[in-house]
């Protein structure tokens, strides 16, 4: 996988989002999620993309979308703009694709249903820490979310090994906080209310809460490191 092809920068988003909707996935940036995409609208979606601006949002269904699945039932209005990261046709005309998530998006609105799939306008929400916070708080912060996510780590000491030399040094508050949260054995509403927080120190605080009811005893279920963006 060639790491130029996944740069992204803002400026390449048009503000034009094809909507990839789910039930029961909250994805967020940083980190790459394999998916099946066998529906023919969402084929078509994805065959715009990889023709276009290699752009896909993944959005989540809100609450009663089971009455309307195959119209428009509502959307939650934060989403996770994707860039397709490599993929494969197979024989079937289906696609198996490797999503790689870039930015926080916020849904404005939805566009009238002139495609097989639906899309909307929405913009990019960047994370922002309060200035208030100093260089070694934020320090603070991460290693509290370091050991939180080890103590919610099965015990194998390889697993403590590869947290500490690849989420150590190298990522930032908000890049560790969106891998944690994609990988953490946490429950869909949990997961979905820290994609709406671009506010990094309220999102960490919330992480922290949430690992320290879920126990030591449950496990991560994600393969641990997820890949994940260094833009």
């Amino acid at each position: 996988m060639n790491e130029d092809s996944l740069a992204f920068s803002p400026d390449n988003f048009s503000g034009f989002a094809r909507l990839f909707p789910l039930p029961n996935l909250v994805m967020f940036p940083h980190v790459m999620q394999a998916m099946h995409i066998f529906e023919p609208r969402y084929r078509s979606l994805f065959e715009e993309a990889i023709s276009d601006d290699q752009l896909i949002a993944l959005s989540v269904l809100a609450q009663g979308w089971e009455v309307d699945y195959e119209g428009r039932p509502a959307l939650e209005p934060m989403a996770c703009l994707c860039r397709i990261a490599t993929y494969q046709r197979t024989p079937e005309g289906t696609y198996n694709v490797l999503l790689l998530g870039v930015r926080r998006i916020q849904l404005q609105e939805e566009l009238p249903p002139t495609k097989p799939f639906r899309s909307a306008e929405a913009k990019i929400v960047e994370d922002h820490v309060p200035l208030h916070f100093a260089a070694e708080e934020i320090v603070g912060l991460q290693q509290q979310l370091l050991m939180a996510f080890k103590r919610s780590m099965p015990k194998i000491p390889t697993s403590y090994e590869q947290i500490d030399e690849l989420l150590g040094s190298q990522i930032t508050l908000g890049m560790l906080a969106d891998i944690v949260a994609y990988t953490a054995e946490l429950d869909s509403s949990t997961k979905l209310s820290l994609l709406k927080m671009s506010n990094v120190v309220d999102r960490v605080h919330v992480l922290l809460n949430a690992l320290s009811k879920s126990g030591q005893s449950k496990v991560t279920r994600r393969t641990f490191p997820p890949a994940f963006s260094t833009n």
